[in-house]
C-alpha cells in the first residue's frame, strides 16, 4: 500500500471521527412536543363491537385501549404500590397501572434530587401507562366489558407488594364478572391475570388486551442518532425498532381507526416503548400468538402499543384466565438478561446494541463483569483497554515493527524527496524500491487504526447507552463516567466549586477538561514516534491533530475519554518499547535519534571486515 492510500485509510478513519464529534456536540434539533388535547377532545374510550377478524381477535379502536378521560388524579381512588425498587399506585379507575417511580434512580447527581418517575396518570403533562381488559366479540356489547373508565372494586389486597398481590373485581349487572389480579416481583415485572365467570344464560367471545398509551413524545427524548427511543418489538424472534418521531408516518390501518402497524405474532414475542434507560414492555406468555400492534392517533397525539391475543369463548356457566405480563422499569443488563433466561425471548435485544451488536455485547459483558470484581467503573474501563490491547498486540507488534523499520529509513526517504525535486512519479518508484529492498510494509500500520474505529464507536455505544455507566463515579470530580468532564479552567480543574460550562457551549470548547487535556498529550506522544508524512502539508495537519481533537473531544462521555487516554498511552508504551528492541532510542522532546541493532551493527562490521 502506497503513502496515497494509506493517507485515504487515515482521512477515512480521521473523517469518520469528526461526524462523529459533530453530531455529539450539535445533534439534531429536538422536535417540539405537540400540545396535548384537551379532556373535552378527549374520549373516555370504551372498547367498541365488532366481529372477530381472520386470527379470531376481537378488532379494537383507536379510542378503545386509551380511555383519556382527564379525572382529577387527587379524587381517584387507589392502591398503592410498594416494593424495595418502586413505589406508586394503581387506579381503581379503569385499573391503570399509571403511576410508578424508580426507587433506585434519580433525575440527578445531587442526593436531593427528585427519583425518576415512568409512568404518569392521565390529567399530568405527558400521561404514561398500562391498561387491561376484554374486547368484545359475538354475544357482548361494549357496555359488557370494562373499560377505562370502570370502576373497579378491591376483592383482596391492601397493597401490592412483593408476595402480595392485589385482585380488582368489577360485576357488570348482566351475569359477567371480570376479575384482575396484579402482583409484581423483587424488581421490575408485573404479572397480570384476568378472568371472566359467565354467568349470563348464553356463551359469550372476549378478546383479552393489555395496552401501554403515551400521550405526546417524551419532553426528555434525546433524539440522539446513535441511541434508540420509540417503540421495540420481538414477533417470532424478529426485532424491530421505530422511533417515536416516525411513529406518525404509519399509514392509516382502517380496522384500527389510526395509523397503526400490525404484525401477528406466532409464539413469542413483546411489545413496548424504550427510552434512554428506561422501558414498558406488553409480554404474553412464551408460546402464546397475539396480535401485536403498534398505533399513534393523531388526534389526541397518543403513542400506543397493543398485546390482543386470539378471542376466547366462555360458555355459560364456566370461567377462563389469561396471564400476561408488564415489565415497566430501568433497562439493566443483569436484570434483563434474567427475565429472558427466565423465558422471555430475545429481552437481552430491548437494549439498544447497535448495528456493531456483535461488539457491543461482549465490551459490555466483559466491562460488567470486570466491574463486578473492581467495583468502580472507571477503573474497569481502563482494565478493559488492557485487555483490548493485549487481544490486538500481536497485530499491533507488527505494524510497530514496521513503523520502526519506517523510522529507519526516513533519512533514505529524505534524499529520494530531494533528488526527485517535483516528480512524484519518480519519488513513488523510488519508494516502492526502498520498501521493497528492505522488505517494509508500509500498510502494516494502517491495520490496528481500522480496527480502533469500531471498537471505539461501539465503546462509546456502551457507554451512551447502557444504564450501567449513568451517574457511574470514578473518583474525585468525575462522579459520573456517561457525562463530559466537570473540570475546567473555571473551576480550576474540580478544586473550586464551579458548575463546568453546559456541554456543547462555546465555554465549553474553550475552557477543556483535564481528561481531554490528558487526551490530547497522550496523542502528542503516541503521534511523536509515528513516522512523519513526506508532504509537508500533511505534516502540518497531523501536528496540528491532536490539539484539535482535544478540544474537540472535551463533550464526549468521560469514560470514553479515560479509554482513549488508557489506550494511547498503553500504545505509547508498547510502541515505545518495540522500537528499543528494534535498535531505536525515541527521544519524543526532540528528533528521533536513528540507532541500528547491535545484529545490525555487528553485521556492518563484518561486511567492512
Amino acid at each position: 500500500m502506497d503513502d496515497q492510500n494509506k493517507n485515504l485509510i487515515l482521512a477515512t478513519a480521521l473523517s469518520f471521527l469528526v461526524i462523529l464529534v459533530w453530531f455529539l456536540l450539535f445533534p439534531p434539533p429536538e422536535p417540539e412536543p405537540m400540545p396535548e388535547t384537551s379532556a373535552v377532545e378527549q374520549s373516555d374510550g370504551a372498547p367498541t363491537a365488532g366481529a372477530p377478524i381472520a386470527d379470531g381477535s376481537a378488532p379494537l379502536s383507536a379510542d378503545a385501549q386509551v380511555g383519556t378521560g382527564a379525572e382529577p388524579v387527587a379524587d381517584t381512588p387507589r392502591i398503592a404500590i410498594d416494593t424495595p425498587r418502586l413505589s406508586g399506585s394503581v387506579s381503581l379507575l379503569g385499573g391503570r397501572i399509571d403511576e410508578l417511580f424508580l426507587k433506585d434512580y434519580r433525575v440527578s447527581l445531587d442526593d436531593n434530587s427528585d427519583i425518576v418517575e415512568l409512568l404518569k396518570p392521565v390529567g399530568t403533562p405527558n400521561a404514561y401507562y398500562a391498561l387491561y381488559g376484554w374486547a368484545p366479540g359475538a354475544g357482548a356489547t361494549v357496555e359488557d366489558v370494562p373499560g377505562a373508565r370502570t370502576e373497579w372494586q378491591i376483592e383482596s389486597g391492601e397493597t401490592l407488594a412483593v408476595d402480595s398481590p392485589v385482585t380488582l373485581v368489577w360485576e357488570n349487572g348482566s351475569g359477567l364478572t371480570f376479575r384482575r389480579t396484579l402482583a409484581v416481583d423483587e424488581d421490575y415485572m408485573f404479572t397480570i391475570t384476568q378472568s371472566v365467570e359467565n354467568a349470563s344464560g348464553a356463551p359469550v367471545s372476549l378478546a383479552p388486551y393489555g395496552v401501554i398509551a403515551r400521550h405526546g413524545t417524551p419532553p426528555d427524548a434525546k433524539n440522539f442518532f446513535i441511541l434508540h427511543e420509540g417503540l421495540v418489538r420481538m414477533s417470532d424472534g424478529t426485532l424491530e425498532e421505530t422511533k417515536y418521531k416516525n411513529l406518525p408516518d404509519l399509514e392509516v390501518d382502517p380496522n384500527e381507526g389510526a395509523r397503526a402497524e400490525v404484525v401477528q405474532v406466532a409464539q413469542d414475542g413483546w411489545i413496548g416503548f424504550t427510552d434512554h434507560f428506561w422501558m414498558t414492555t406488553l409480554i404474553p406468555q412464551p408460546g402464546s400468538a397475539f396480535k401485536s400492534v403498534a398505533k399513534y392517533d393523531e388526534r389526541r397525539d397518543i403513542f400506543q402499543t397493543e398485546a390482543v391475543l386470539p378471542t376466547r369463548t366462555i360458555a355459560d356457566g364456566s370461567e377462563t384466565s389469561v396471564t400476561t405480563q408488564l415489565f415497566a422499569g430501568a433497562k439493566e443488563w443483569e436484570t434483563i438478561r434474567g427475565y429472558q433466561q427466565a423465558g422471555v425471548e430475545g429481552f437481552i435485544d430491548s437494549i439498544d446494541w447497535g448495528w456493531f451488536f456483535f461488539l457491543t455485547k461482549p465490551i459490555f459483558w466483559l466491562l460488567h463483569n470486570i466491574n463486578q470484581l473492581i467495583g468502580n467503573m472507571g477503573w474497569s474501563i481502563i482494565a478493559l483497554t488492557f485487555i483490548i490491547k493485549a487481544l490486538l498486540f500481536p497485530l499491533a507488534y507488527k505494524s510497530y515493527v514496521s513503523m520502526a523499520k519506517m523510522k529507519e529509513l526516513q533519512p533514505q526517504m529524505e534524499k529520494l524527496k530531494e533528488s526527485a525535486g517535483d516528480d512524484r512519479q519518480k519519488m513513488q518508484q523510488g519508494m516502492m524500491e526502498l520498501y521493497k529492498k528492505e522488505k517494509v510494509n508500509p500498510a502494516a500500520g494502517c491495520l490496528p487504526i481500522l480496527l480502533q474505529i469500531p471498537i471505539f464507536f461501539s465503546l462509546y455505544k456502551v457507554i451512551f447507552v447502557t444504564i450501567e455507566l449513568r451517574h457511574a463515579p470514578w473518583f474525585g470530580p468525575f462522579q459520573d463516567l456517561s457525562a463530559p468532564d466537570p473540570t475546567t479552567l473555571m473551576n480550576l480543574f474540580g478544586l473550586l466549586p464551579i458548575a463546568a460550562p453546559e456541554p456543547g457551549s462555546i465555554l465549553a470548547l474553550i475552557f477543556i477538561g483535564i481528561l481531554p487535556l490528558l487526551l490530547g498529550i497522550s496523542m502528542w506522544l503516541q503521534q511523536k514516534l509515528n513516522p512523519a508524512p513526506a508532504d509537508p502539508t500533511q505534516q502540518m495537519i497531523f501536528a496540528w491533530m491532536p490539539w484539535i481533537f482535544m478540544f474537540m473531544l472535551g463533550g464526549f462521555a468521560s469514560g470514553l475519554v479515560v479509554y482513549w487516554i488508557a489506550n494511547n498511552t498503553i500504545t505509547f508504551t508498547q510502541q515505545y518499547l518495540i522500537m528499543r528492541s528494534q535498535g531505536y532510542t525515541p527521544d519524543v522532546f526532540g528528533n528521533i535519534r536513528a540507532g541500528f541493532s547491535r545484529k545490525k551493527a555487528a553485521a556492518e562490521a563484518k561486511e567492512k571486515k
